[in-house]
């Protein structure tokens, strides 16, 4: 079984469960799954994880993402984007200072509604199942942040934004709010996922290039999930505690308490959690 982490080039027009089952046959194996799902719509950067990689998709699902997104003005749909149902068309009389003006609101720290046509639960059922039966229901607000939002081509009705974002935004809602600020509608009719943490587009295989004879050329190892974590190098006794799932010693975390750790001869041993009540450092997840 093979163990590591894909960044693959999503076409349009294929669910992210449909990439996963694609790269199932590639590789001949079952432990398959993405870290981040993509609308059929969209295309660019989908992570997926083999064998013992998908313990580390959590990692890779909490990092921002960046997208370029086509909007088009004046015409609404249920699903917010070009795939859906049109529920309403207006004329759309707005100038780019206007655009801009609207974009402001939504930059920063924001709560967004989740669309119907999305896999947000309800009492377990996913929305999307509801929707499919013509049924609304109300959803909580859900906090946001938009680190960047630019407006890079203003072709009226059609517009070009790059958002980076944190994790869960979904990039419909916003084209839909924004449409709902300038009063004339707006669906997403495009998406391009530019990054997710630091995978890129420019670096991204394209799925229909990955053979069983490519596989282990472009199958990055496990750790690059973590690679913004500091790495711990452990002598024989510290990892030997480790791969038995006991603490060590270490200095405090600066940022967020995680770190990676490795042993002497530079292999990959666990995901180690901070415990500050103990002043230690905790295997969370042990590879060894």
């Amino acid at each position: 079984m093979m163990d590591g982490i894909l960044n693959l080039n999503k076409p349009p027009g294929m669910t992210s469960h449909d990439v996963v089952d694609r790269v199932r046959a590639v590789a001949r194996q079952r432990r398959v799954g993405h870290a981040g799902t993509l609308d059929p719509l969209a295309t660019g950067v989908l992570l997926v994880c083999l064998g013992r990689a998908t313990r580390l998709a959590e990692y890779l699902m909490a990092s921002p993402k960046t997208y370029r997104a086509h909007i088009r003005l004046g015409v609404t749909t249920d699903t917010y984007d070009a795939e859906g149902r049109i529920v309403e068309e207006r004329p759309v009389r707005v100038t780019r200072p206007e655009v801009e003006a609207a974009l402001e609101r939504f930059r920063g720290r924001i709560l967004q509604i989740p669309p119907m046509f999305s896999a947000v639960k309800r009492k377990g059922q996913p929305l999307y199942q509801l929707a499919r039966q013509g049924i609304t229901v109300e959803r909580k607000p859900r906090p946001v942040e938009i680190h960047e939002l630019r407006l890079t081509a203003w072709e009226p009705p059609d517009l070009t934004l790059e958002v980076t974002c944190s994790p869960g935004t979904y990039i419909r809602s916003l084209a839909h709010d924004l449409g709902r600020t300038l009063g004339c509608g707006a669906l997403l009719a495009g998406l391009v996922r530019l990054a997710s943490g630091d995978f890129r587009l420019e670096d991204a295989v394209p799925l229909e290039e990955l053979t069983p004879e490519r596989l282990p050329e472009v199958l990055l190892p496990p750790d690059v999930a973590l690679r913004r974590y500091p790495a711990f190098h452990l002598d024989e006794r510290a990892a030997r505690a480790v791969r038995s799932g006991r603490a060590i010693a270490g200095p405090p975390p600066k940022g967020k308490p995680l770190a990676r750790a490795y042993g002497p001869d530079g292999s990959f041993l666990a995901v180690l959690e901070y415990r500050p009540n103990r002043q230690v450092w905790h295997p969370r997840k042990v590879f060894a």
